[in-house]
């Protein structure tokens, strides 16, 4: 799975993965609707390219229920991947690996939410697991929180994630920061 740009290969087949953009985790998140809608024109691009799009859906968020659906504009297609999880960590005992391994993927395009927690524990787990990884930055957003009484900003923490992925390394592979419109598929 790792680069093969840099063997002067071809790169590896993209999917664009859609972390928990459902109503009940959406709800109150730094820039939600702005999220939404550069989320929506990525998920487009995507479809035009003939790029795969992968949801992941955070089973906890009252499954059946208007909370547990896709935030609007968002619509997943007929025949998209639809992955199930319960961890903040999308590859924990689901069909991930096996869903983009039978589409031949090896570069992740992440947005969604929650940036610290679903989002971010799912790209660093791809990485480690050989994936070459673009988080799309300003596609992923969080909601305020405070931590032993320190408050942090949904905006912070969205920025701390991109900064922190930025700086990501592993051996033989990619990883980037893009924005919605300039991301590579």
């Amino acid at each position: 799975m790792t680069s093969t740009s840099e063997g002067g290969g071809s790169p590896p087949r993209s999917a664009v993965i859609i972390i928990d953009v459902q109503v009940g985790v959406m709800r109150g998140s730094f820039d939600e609707h702005g999220v939404l809608s550069r989320t929506a024109s990525l998920v487009e691009r995507a479809r035009a390219a003939a790029v795969p799009v992968v949801w992941i859906h955070h089973d906890p968020v009252g499954v059946g229920t208007p909370d547990w659906e896709l935030a609007a504009p968002l619509v997943r297609h007929e025949g998209e991947p639809l992955v199930r999880k319960s961890y903040r960590d999308s590859f924990a005992e689901t069909d991930l690996r096996q869903t983009l391994d039978s589409l031949g993927v090896g570069h992740l395009v992440v947005a969604g939410a929650q940036s610290d927690f679903c989002v971010r524990t799912t790209t660093q787990r791809a990485a480690a697991e050989g994936y070459d990884v673009t988080l799309v930055g300003d596609a992923h957003t969080t909601v305020d929180t405070e931590w032993n009484g320190v408050p942090i900003s949904g905006e912070q923490i969205v920025a701390h994630t991109n900064m922190y992925f930025s700086g990501l390394r592993y051996p033989g592979q990619s990883f980037a920061v893009a924005a919605h419109d300039a991301v590579v598929l």
